[in-house]
């Protein structure tokens, strides 16, 4: 296994090479150029464009870094104005707005790095083990006719003239290899490192994005509330306060007619009485709506099962909580998952579905999987956009994987600690 993971980080350094230098230096040139013809008006036009490039370039050293060794990259980039105005006057605002993020100047200081610092970790990961291959393979006799063609071959330090210091020239080579095999991971995973120095937002940009974000998810809290009153108002008004009138109504007219018309009132009497049952039934549902008895009874862990039951295909459902959150997180999170597992009934297509609920270092965090279709995004109105808000106001998140044909999996975090139940007595 540490073979085959040598050999791989060998392999992915080799890889690098061209991106770091083919890539990053080509970038950086074209945008310091471009940087210099602002002045003329010109770079205008083509900077804005050439810094998304360096983004996406950057961004896909994020993945390779995530994917290859692990090493987490976070994006900094403030998110672009929606009411940038077209033509000319526009092109300029985004130019001034992508010039005044921080994380603009980084990436083009990481540039810089990733042509010099990067390279040269790129080049190390590769160059040991075939560096010690061809000094090994001196010893078949290959040395001969390389030395008979240019004169003395140096390997490393080792002049190769001979079969005996061609021998050293290969158990050189074996040492390179084994110091291949132990350093290349952790050179290439250096490289990364490197790249997460000036690729990563600082604690100042990581704390300004939190209060932006903090912001934000307050103010559509307070929206998210205000919408939710007037839901509640209307149900009232449509619902159940309309019925408890017409059974008023009813029961005025029962009065009158208890010693005329006995029978009529009996059927009035009836009339009320299922008046009665279905205001309840709506008073409930409203309830259920607002704070799910079950939730306040028993938990998050209950209320996801029995909505799990409601659903109409099988959800198998994992969970393990050692304790309970504070109801306001409980609430947001069951509200949560009950708009995904609806979301995903009625568009996935999918035949079953599997929810994972636990707790672990100090993240509440919930999986929704199932095998339908696939194609589910966050889009701006969709269910999955009000869940973002949702759990935005907790400084939680929501993401999405949900490649064509599936299988989809929303994943839900919100930091939170559960206290563990007090004994009973």
């Amino acid at each position: 296994m540490k073979v085959r993971r040598a050999l791989m980080a060998c392999a992915r350094g080799l890889a690098l090479l061209p991106v770091t230098l083919a890539g990053s230096i080509t970038l950086f040139t074209l945008t310091v150029v471009s940087l210099c013809l602002i002045p003329l008006g010109l770079g205008v036009l083509t900077t804005p464009a050439l810094i998304k490039t360096v983004r996406v370039h950057a961004n896909q050293r994020r993945l390779v870094a995530a994917t290859w060794s692990g090493v987490r990259i976070r994006v900094p980039y403030r998110p672009l104005p929606a009411d940038r105005r077209s033509g000319i006057t526009g092109q300029v605002e985004l130019c001034a707005f992508l010039l005044k993020d921080r994380a603009t100047w980084r990436d083009l200081l990481w540039l810089v790095v990733d042509m010099t610092g990067g390279c040269v970790t790129a080049v190390l990961a590769f160059a040991f083990v075939p560096y010690g291959i061809e000094g090994s393979v001196l010893a078949a006799g290959t040395w001969d006719p390389i030395v008979g063609a240019s004169g003395t071959y140096w390997y490393a330090f080792v002049p190769v003239g001979s079969q005996r210091t061609a021998n050293l020239a290969a158990l050189l080579g074996l040492g390179f290899i084994g110091l291949g095999l132990f350093v290349s991971p952790v050179l290439l995973r250096t490289h990364f490192l490197l790249a997460r120095a000036f690729l990563d937002p600082t604690p100042n940009m990581a704390l300004a994005e939190r209060v932006e974000r903090l912001t934000e998810t307050r103010h559509d809290a307070v929206d998210t509330s205000a919408a939710e009153l007037r839901r509640i108002e209307r149900d009232l008004h449509d619902g159940a306060q309309a019925r408890l009138v017409a059974m008023g109504m009813s029961l005025g007219t029962v009065e009158a007619l208890i010693e005329k018309d006995p029978a009529k009132a009996k059927e009035l009497l009836a009339t009320a009485r299922a008046n009665s049952a279905e205001a309840l039934s709506e008073l409930r549902d409203l309830v259920r709506g607002i704070h799910p008895p079950v939730l306040a009874e028993r938990g998050l862990g209950d209320a996801v099962r029995a909505l799990a039951l409601r659903m109409p295909m099988p959800v198998e459902v994992e969970v393990e909580l050692p304790g309970r959150a504070a109801e306001p997180v409980e609430s947001a999170a069951y509200f949560a998952v009950s708009e995904v597992l609806t979301n995903a009934a009625k568009h996935s297509g999918a035949a079953r579905m599997w929810l994972d609920v636990h707790h672990e270092d100090g993240m509440l965090r919930i999986a929704v999987t199932d095998d339908g279709r696939g194609g589910a995004e966050i889009s701006p109105g969709g269910g999955l956009s009000g869940v973002e808000r949702r759990l935005g106001t907790f400084d939680g998140i929501l993401a999405v994987s949900s490649p064509a044909g599936g299988p989809t999996m929303v994943t839900m975090e919100i930091p939170c600690t559960l206290p563990a139940p007090k004994p009973a007595g």
